[in-house]
Order: C-alpha cells, then sequence, then structure tokens
C-alpha cells in the first residue's frame, strides 16, 4: 500500500485543486483576488498551526548558518506561493481564464526539463508521449470550447504574466524535490504558508488603506459565502495541497507529480456539471480520456531509465534534517 501512497495522496492533491476552482469563483464573487488570496492563506495558517502545535507537536527549526539552505527556502516560498498566485492573477486580468488553462497545462513538461537539468531525473520517449498526450487533453477541450486566442497588447502581458506562473510553478516543484532531503513535508509546508500569508495580507491591507475601505476588508467574514469559499480554499487548497505537494515531491519525481495537476481539469468538468448544472460535451469526455490515459501512462509506465533521488541521510549537515 506504501507504494501506492503517493500516488493516492498525488490524485486527492488534483482533486482538491480542481474543486479550487468552483471555490475561487464563488469568492471573487465578493472582493478581489488579492482579498481573497490574503483570506486563504489567513485561514491556511491558522489550520497549520493549530494541527502543528496541538495534534503532532511539531517544531520548525531554521539553521541560518547555512545560507544555502535559507535561501533555497525563501526561493521556494517566493516561486509557490507568491510569484505563482501573483502572476497567475495579473495575467487572468488580461485573458481568459481557458487561455490561462492552457497556457498552464504545459507546467508538467516545463517541470520534467527542469527536473532533467537540476536534479539529473530521467524520462524515456513513451513517458515524453504521454505527458504530451495529457496535456494536449487540456488545450482540445478548452479549445473545443471556443477559445479565440487573441494577440492585443494586453493580451501579450497576459500571456507573459501567465508563463512566468507557469515557471514559477515548475521551478517549486524542482526545488522542492530537492528540499525534501533537509526538511519534512509539513516544516515545507509551514514555511510556504506563512510566506504567503504575510505576502497577500500585507498586499491587500496596503491596496485597501490607499483606496480607504480598508475596514470593508475585515468585514468580508460577515459574508458566508465568501466565508465558506475561503475555509475550503485555506484549509483544504492551500494547506492540504502544499503539504500533499510537498510530501508527493519527497516520494516521487517532480516530472511524474507535475503530470497529475492535468487532472485538475476533468475534476473542475465534473464540478462543474455536478454543482452548477454545466453541459458536458462530447469534446469534454474525448479531452477528459486523454488526459487520465496521459496521466496514468507518465506514472505507471515501467521503463529502466527513470531516476529517483536518494536520500542518504549521514551525508546531510547537523540540523539540516529536522524530524
Amino acid at each position: 500500500m506504501k507504494n501506492y501512497a503517493p500516488y493516492v495522496a498525488a490524485f486527492l492533491n488534483a482533486t482538491i485543486v480542481g474543486l479550487s476552482f468552483l471555490f475561487t469563483k464563488i469568492a471573487i464573487g465578493s472582493t478581489s483576488p488579492i482579498d481573497t488570496l490574503g483570506y486563504r492563506f489567513l485561514v491556511g495558517w491558522i489550520v497549520l498551526t493549530i494541527y502543528m502545535k496541538v495534534f503532532v507537536k511539531e517544531k520548525l527549526v531554521i539553521s541560518f548558518e547555512n545560507k544555502r539552505l535559507v535561501i533555497s527556502l525563501v526561493s521556494l516560498a517566493l516561486f509557490y506561493p507568491t510569484l505563482f498566485f501573483s502572476f497567475q492573477a495579473f495575467g487572468l486580468n488580461y485573458t481568459s481564464s481557458a487561455e490561462g488553462g492552457i497556457i498552464l497545462a504545459f507546467s508538467p513538461a516545463l517541470t520534467a526539463l527542469f527536473a532533467a537539468f537540476f536534479l539529473k531525473e530521467k524520462i524515456n520517449v513513451t513517458q515524453i508521449f504521454f505527458i504530451f498526450l495529457s496535456i494536449f487533453g487540456v488545450v482540445f477541450v478548452f479549445l473545443m470550447n471556443g477559445v479565440v486566442l487573441k494577440m492585443s497588447q494586453g493580451q501579450v502581458i497576459g500571456i507573459v504574466f501567465l508563463i512566468i506562473s507557469c515557471l514559477s510553478i515548475s521551478s517549486y516543484a524542482v526545488l522542492a524535490r530537492s528540499l525534501s532531503v533537509s526538511y519534512r513535508p509539513i516544516q515545507l509546508t509551514y514555511i510556504m504558508v506563512t510566506f504567503g500569508l504575510i505576502f497577500f495580507n500585507l498586499v491587500a491591507i496596503i491596496q485597501r488603506t490607499i483606496k480607504g475601505n480598508v475596514l470593508e476588508y475585515f468585514s468580508l467574514v460577515m459574508k458566508p459565502d465568501f466565508l465558506m469559499a475561503v475555509l475550503f480554499l485555506g484549509g483544504f487548497a492551500t494547506m492540504l495541497t502544499s503539504f500533499l505537494s510537498n510530501y508527493i515531491l519527497s516520494k516521487l519525481t517532480a516530472s511524474k507529480m507535475s503530470i497529475f495537476s492535468n487532472f485538475s481539469t476533468v475534476i473542475s468538468i465534473l464540478a462543474g456539471a455536478i454543482v452548477l448544472h454545466e453541459e458536458i460535451k462530447f469534446h469534454h469526455i474525448v479531452g477528459s480520456i486523454m488526459i487520465i490515459t496521459g496521466v496514468l501512462g507518465a506514472n505507471f509506465y515501467k521503463g529502466k531509465v527513470s531516476r529517483r533521488l536518494k536520500y542518504p541521510a549521514e551525508k546531510n549537515k547537523p540540523g539540516e534534517v529536522l524530524r
């Protein structure tokens, strides 16, 4: 069962991410994306802090003597959640959500490229085929929905922002994979969520202070729909998915983990049909089959050239492996 645990975690992670689109749509119906991110990470931080202090009594100790490790931790938190969510939000201001989905669907291929270069992970030709089959499934769904890629100046800016967002999540996957040697998944999660808490709440409060309506930011908790949405986004789509991602990356290669992200498209289609009563068309089914086949093929195809990182604890310096 332990051999399948990372795959179960990856499936659960993709499911939560797929549902997060629905709850994000509900949340931004009451306020801005930045406000939503601020509350999202606030809820995530509260839940995670209670879990660490009360249930597992986990302690996080960072040795600042190892400057390289500290820089890696800061870089991790910058890539995800800071840069990823920021440029995703800015990019979607200039493009459609469908166009954003198409661009971000290429992150697994980019992650595989980064992992091959920086971590020396190897994948075979058949696995590459399955990765691009999954990507094509996402692109196919969006294109059949009638997406028209415009090339206005604003559109170009939005696409550039989304590409940066895509680069950020791929960089995070590779960096978290390497840092899993020195830190447990729950510890990496706490660092990331704390960074997101400070950054997005600070930006949200500064923006509202400039506009002169800062008190409205704190009154958002009085809106039931918004509160329900951010409770899910903070407790599950932020805290839990961050933990699951860090856990998966400690067990699977970065390229294998990232390909599961495209499965969230299938979940979002199902969620839209069940909750919002959106119609499931033939191209949704075809695209979903491509995505699922690609995910399964890339992860379960047996090839001798696949390589996993080794974790020799005896090579880590004192204070780097925290139990």
